[in-house]
């Protein structure tokens, strides 16, 4: 007698190979992701002042903190808002839909490449201004340098705790404006 196997042990069968695939795809973005940035930091901060340097800091935190409160949004938001909006041809509300069936990539991207990459990147540029604001202050300090860190942990872990609340709270109006600045970019199409 032989056995049939039932439609899930197929579909188990049938997505074992490509099983890696998200993680390969999510390291050669993740490298990508992290050299433009740090190239793109690198180039500001050789020519920045301290003002503008604090200011790229802070920018590389908010995005941070952007991106994490869209992970956590697509992964907490209702599709059946977006099913009407669909419905009625609303712009953005298609490609709304497309990030909550895929929550779980769209998560990793916005919380650990994107979030993570810039979090990375902004440790790096603290570090930057640290030794800038030692060699224009003529002082070696490491209580300058704990302070900056402190900074820089206490606005990105408050910022993402905050966002975090405003994701929850606020999620499908979140996702419809992510699908709405998508939808600009997929008008062509």
């Amino acid at each position: 007698m032989k056995y049939v196997s039932s439609p899930e042990e197929r579909q188990k069968k049938k997505k074992k190979p490509g099983r890696f695939r998200w993680p390969v795809r999510v390291f050669f973005m993740s490298v990508a992701i992290s050299a433009v940035l740090s190239l793109v930091s690198n180039e500001l901060l050789g020519r920045a002042s301290l003002p503008v340097s604090f200011a790229i800091l802070l920018a590389f935190i908010a995005i941070g903190i952007l991106f994490d409160i869209v992970g956590v949004a697509v992964t907490s938001a209702d599709e059946r808002p977006f099913h009407a909006m669909a419905s009625h041809k609303e712009p953005g509300a298609r490609e709304a839909l497309r990030l909550i069936r895929k929550a779980g990539q769209v998560s990793n991207i916005c919380n650990d490449v994107v979030g993570d990459i810039c979090g990375i990147v902004s440790g790096s540029t603290a570090a930057i201004i640290v030794v800038e604001l030692e060699r224009q202050l003529n002082l070696s300090n490491v209580l300058l340098s704990l302070v900056i860190t402190a900074l820089v942990s206490g606005f990105t872990i408050g910022g993402k705790a905050l966002g975090k609340i405003v994701a929850i709270e606020k999620s499908t109006s979140v996702v419809y404006t992510v699908g709405k600045f998508l939808h600009i970019f997929h008008r062509g199409r």
